[in-house]
């Protein structure tokens, strides 16, 4: 399936949003924040978040600095 990944264009097998950071090398405990077409998705709700063709997906590392 074909997903926008910050911007860019992926082709994944990942069905899930959990499945779909697997896919990418995110570690479990990486601490990250994520959102799917705009809309935040908390950590407790991407195993059961499901993917659809062409969705534009939203992964933010924090930064520290200023």
């Amino acid at each position: 399936m074909q997903i926008l990944v910050n911007g860019e264009r992926h082709d994944v097998r990942a069905t899930t949003l959990n499945a779909l950071l697997d896919e990418m090398g995110y570690d479990a405990t990486t601490r990250i924040a994520t959102a799917v077409d705009g809309c935040f998705v908390a950590a407790t709700r991407r195993a059961g978040f499901a993917l659809h063709e062409g969705a534009q997906v939203e992964i933010l590392a924090p930064m520290q600095g200023g």
